[in-house]
């Protein structure tokens, strides 16, 4: 950890001593500026990219993994270094009146979790090259593309885009992407952060090269849980037994692992401890589903479909027996200002999504089918943290 890390740190603690001192390094949603024992995918990473460092623009690429493997912090963290070093050459691109070419490429990093729409696309590339903010609102798509035109067309080296979450349910497809990346000018090179296999998506029709990334190993995982632990709890706060614990049960899924992390820590916390117990991550492993979702995915979701979240988890089981109860129980409450049909229509669509399950009850009183209940696809206490400290 380097000194700016610890100074940080000690900044955001309040009141007293604690067993969490900073929720977000702890949080499974959020990326480390440097990933833990992610080397030799760094490396791999960066021999497909190393035509920049010639000022040149590297082939597209596919960069393909399971869930949990640690995919979007690597990336995410590499962009983010490399735009920092490209930042004497970038204020280049941003002069109205350009002296010179650029030497090197420019970096982007975009969510399409976050970047839904073809506005939503171009405005993020124009957004992180450019220092004068875009706006959001009256100017349209087309002007944003022919800003972008304008913008690379003076600028040789062009820009290196990443997209991560590639290919997800009800998210962009790999003809939409492909689409997008058509509309801007030839010097983008972009780089697809996604979980299919390369033999199951079409964007590995534009690449040069896939870049597959696996699962943690369960010692690479254990310093995954204790880096993060030194961050975000107290001295000691983690035993390294129930770090190793953790991680043999999470199968090499990063998400999983610090899931039950954060839950332990806030469980623990609510009990007013200092240090996490075994009974803390046995409850936690429980809680977190074995197939679960991206909490990112979850967080991403509109604000009213988040808000219906936040109420269910705090449901008793008696108002979970069914949908029909649920979105009773959800409807009343005073907070949530929609319709009993909007609250089932947002229960139906998260389900189809897989952000929710319906499961149907096993046996009825009454004639036709069984009703069905609602289960979550990720840990409740998570959820709920994590949403309150954004609230």
């Amino acid at each position: 950890m380097d000194i700016d890390a610890r100074i940080k740190r000690r900044q955001r603690r309040t009141g007293g001593r604690r067993l969490v001192e900073d929720y977000e390094s702890l949080s499974p949603v959020a990326h480390v500026e440097e990933p833990s024992d992610r080397g030799p995918t760094l490396e791999r990473l960066l021999d497909h990219l190393d035509p920049v460092f010639d000022g040149q623009l590297p082939p597209n690429a596919y960069v393909s993994g399971p869930f949990g493997a640690g995919k979007s912090a690597v990336v995410t963290a590499l962009f983010a270094h490399l735009d920092r070093l490209s930042t004497e050459t970038r204020s280049i691109i941003h002069t109205s009146t350009r002296a010179a070419t650029p030497t090197s490429p420019a970096f982007a990093c975009l969510d399409l979790r976050e970047t839904t729409s073809e506005f939503a696309f171009y405005r993020g590339v124009l957004d992180a090259l450019v220092e004068e903010p875009v706006p959001e609102h009256g100017i349209s798509t087309a002007e944003l593309r022919e800003r972008l035109h304008d913008l690379l067309g003076d600028a040789g080296t062009g820009v290196v885009v990443a997209v991560d979450h590639v290919c997800e349910p009800e998210g962009t497809t790999g003809e939409e992407l492909v689409d997008l990346f058509a509309g801007l000018p030839s010097n983008v090179s972009w780089l697809a952060v996604g979980r299919r296999d390369p033999d199951e998506t079409v964007l590995t029709e534009y690449t040069a090269a896939e870049i597959r990334v696996d699962r943690y190993r369960r010692e690479t995982l254990v310093d995954l849980l204790m880096t993060r632990a030194s961050l975000g709890l107290t001295r000691q706060g983690l035993d390294h037994d129930l770090a190793r614990r953790i991680a043999e049960w999470a199968e090499g899924n990063a998400h999983d692992a610090m899931a039950a992390l954060f839950v332990a820590a806030v469980r623990a916390t609510e009990d007013e401890r200092a240090r996490l117990a075994e009974a803390d991550v046995t409850a936690a492993t429980e809680e977190v589903p074995r197939e679960s979702v991206s909490l990112a995915r979850v967080l991403a979701l509109p604000a009213n479909k988040q808000l219906v979240l936040r109420e269910l988890v705090d449901l008793p089981a008696e108002d979970r027996a069914s949908v029909t109860a649920t979105t009773e129980a959800i409807s009343a409450v005073p907070a949530v200002d929609l319709s009993p049909g909007t609250v089932k229509r947002y229960l139906y669509e998260m389900a189809e999504v897989g952000v929710v399950e319906r499961v149907q009850a096993e046996a009825t009183d009454g004639q036709g089918r069984p009703p069905s209940r609602v289960e979550l696809r990720f840990p409740p206490t998570a959820f709920r943290r994590l949403y309150d400290l954004r609230g």
